[in-house]
């Protein structure tokens, strides 16, 4: 099972007792031997993501309804692969911002710094700065076929 969001922000650097929490962060300090172990973490990272990252969640649907719309249109191949490609950096730039709201939580806890407030807003701004790209992207390579679809 995933560790509970809540939990880890309130954690500290100290051994575990319950567990619970001992079976979520089994091999978390471990460099995988081997290369199922790195793909076992990997999507063990992904999951995480999708399961407490309401945004992440949001992108992958739309990513999913725009590739969708893409076939439908039958737009080639290159286009398709523009579309996958742009979806798919707002995904990796979604998890490397809770990667980086991970570890600043980590390093500061529950303090405020104003060096933390600015990794996590640019890490943020990244997001949404590929998004809005993604969009444009988007209107650009589906709205004239979809016009055309719809005798528009």
């Amino acid at each position: 099972m995933l560790p509970q969001t809540n939990n880890l922000l309130s954690e500290e650097i100290t051994p575990l007792s319950s567990q619970g929490h001992q079976a979520a962060r089994r091999g978390a300090w471990r460099i995988a031997a081997d290369l199922p172990s790195s793909f076992r973490y990997a999507a063990q990272g992904l999951a995480y993501g999708i399961v407490s990252q309401r945004n992440f969640r949001i992108h992958v649907v739309i990513g999913a309804v725009v590739f969708g719309l893409g076939l439908w249109l039958q737009l080639n191949l290159n286009d398709l692969a523009v579309l996958v490609l742009t979806v798919a950096a707002v995904l990796v730039l979604e998890l490397l911002n809770t990667s980086i709201e991970a570890v600043v939580d980590l390093a500061i806890g529950r303090r405020f710094h104003p060096l933390a407030r600015i990794a996590k807003d640019t890490a943020a701004a990244a997001v949404m700065v590929a998004a809005i790209s993604s969009l444009l992207i988007a209107l650009l390579l589906l709205l004239p076929p979809l016009l055309i679809r719809l005798g528009l």
